[in-house]
């Protein structure tokens, strides 16, 4: 599976996929950026199972602020709904590889659950 490129408009339904969903923030002038997309771009012709999208910060100043991007490039990885990983600079392939791993191991009933409980106000007990 390619990449897709997000927007403002189509971001928050990408994020409600059951799939995970990696975003690359980038622009075009950045050199980092450039160097690193080859990179997701082999990674995401190797996992049918997980969403790879791009969004260009230049063009989606709006969805870049809301997210407090501050560098580029940065990858965030969602998962329902929820962000697990938020990382500013450029990944080797192996460092992107691992990432991917650890990602598709999360128990997401768990995170949910825990989510639920600091909303609730009180952490998790141990009996």
């Amino acid at each position: 599976m390619s990449t897709i490129d997000l927007n403002k408009d189509t971001f928050q339904t990408a994020i409600q996929e059951s799939k995970p969903l990696i975003v690359d923030f980038w622009a075009p002038w950045c050199g980092p950026c450039r160097s690193f997309a080859p990179v997701f771009e082999e990674a995401s012709t190797k996992h049918d199972d997980v969403v790879f999208a791009k969004v260009n910060t230049e063009e989606e100043q709006e969805l870049a602020a809301g997210l407090n991007i501050r560098s580029i490039p940065t990858l965030m990885v969602f998962r329902e709904q929820v962000l697990l990983f938020s990382q500013a600079g450029a990944l080797s392939p192996a460092q992107l590889q691992e990432l991917i791993t650890q990602v598709k191991e999360v128990d997401m009933e768990k995170v949910h659950a825990e989510i639920a409980a600091q909303q609730n106000g009180g952490g998790t007990q141990d009996s």
